[in-house]
């Protein structure tokens, strides 16, 4: 490992081998944690991958699994997406965001500065997690084949990202909306019919992307105020939606010149980006306060997920096509 070898030659290069010793053995420590992670989020992903491989053999063994069967109590849902959430979130470093986004000073004649980035892949599972998230939710949603039992999943959902909402999640809840909004889910009309959606509403009201997200950064806005004034740990849970956070912190980088016209460091920028980065490290501190259940846990985790075309053709089983264009999916897709 590079990092190591480093750590090594620091300590031989340095007079002060007590205070070098303590922080080579904190990195090393670091690096050992963060190996475990990566380790863990392997063998998650191969569990999920194997389940997801039976399925496919043994279609009718989707009829005994679901979410509902597990735990049918929403706030219980939301802790343990919170759970998930905050773990990912910690493994996160701010280096990430700077290998994410750093793009070369052209006013600066080293060429290879840059050159060698390590991959953001913590960066990158906590994404994959939303997505999974969003399958997962739409995955429950079409795979029962009673429309009753489908609006009573759909209505859960609703109650779960109300809890995640409640708890300041506000990255689970984008990915449970985000899931309910996927064609194969929003086209499911009678289904609909039968579930009470004002609550729905509300929430894609709260998420809605008008006016740059106005509505979430000002909740967003009312949590982080809440977390600075928290009297438990409860109050100090701030999960932002990732994928927007992400968006804004790349526009900052992009959309403003390292360098102002008079060649100076435009530390504008830079202080806007270090506060970013800055509140985004408070908030993945936070440790989850709520108890874990690994069964639910594993099943949120693991369980497997259909694909877009496996969505369609179970929607579609559901509740027959309702146009030409959906008619000859349905045909293109049973075919495969």
């Amino acid at each position: 490992m590079k990092a190591r070898s480093f750590l090594s030659r620091m300590s031989e290069c340095s007079t002060d081998s007590k205070a070098v010793s303590q922080m080579s053995q904190g990195l090393i420590r670091r690096l050992t944690v963060l190996s475990q992670y990566e380790e863990a989020l392997g063998k998650i992903n191969a569990t999920a991958a194997e389940r997801l491989t039976v399925l496919k053999a043994k279609p009718q063994a989707a009829i005994q699994r679901d979410l509902l069967s597990i735990c049918n109590d929403p706030f219980t849902v939301a802790q343990q997406l919170t759970h998930i959430e905050l773990e990912r979130l910690s493994y996160i470093g701010p280096e990430e965001f700077v290998q994410a986004f750093v793009q070369k000073d052209p006013l600066d004649n080293d060429k290879n500065c840059f050159s060698d980035h390590k991959k953001a892949s913590n960066l990158e599972a906590y994404v994959d997690w939303f997505n999974r998230l969003s399958y997962l939710v739409a995955t429950e949603i079409c795979m029962p084949g009673k429309k009753k039992h489908r609006a009573r999943v759909i209505e859960f959902f609703i109650d779960v990202a109300r809890e995640c909402f409640n708890i300041g999640n506000f990255n689970s809840l984008m990915a449970i909306i985000s899931g309910m909004n996927m064609s194969p889910v929003s086209r499911l009309k009678k289904t609909w019919s039968k579930v009470k959606t004002a609550k729905f509403d509300i929430l894609e009201h709260q998420m809605d992307p008008s006016s740059n997200f106005y509505n979430y950064r000002t909740a967003l806005r009312g949590a982080t105020q809440r977390s600075i004034t928290a009297n438990s740990s409860r109050e100090k849970i701030v999960i932002p939606f990732f994928s927007l956070l992400i968006k804004d912190i790349y526009f900052l980088n992009e959309g403003c010149a390292n360098r102002l016209q008079n060649g100076h460091i435009n530390f504008e920028k830079f202080w806007e980006l270090a506060k970013q980065v800055s509140e985004f490290m408070t908030w993945k501190k936070v440790e989850c306060p709520f108890e874990k259940d690994r069964k639910i846990l594993q099943y949120l985790l693991t369980a497997p997920v259909f694909t877009e075309d496996a969505l369609y053709l179970a929607s579609y089983e559901s509740e027959g096509p309702e146009n030409n264009m959906e008619k000859d999916r349905w045909k293109s897709l049973r075919c495969v």
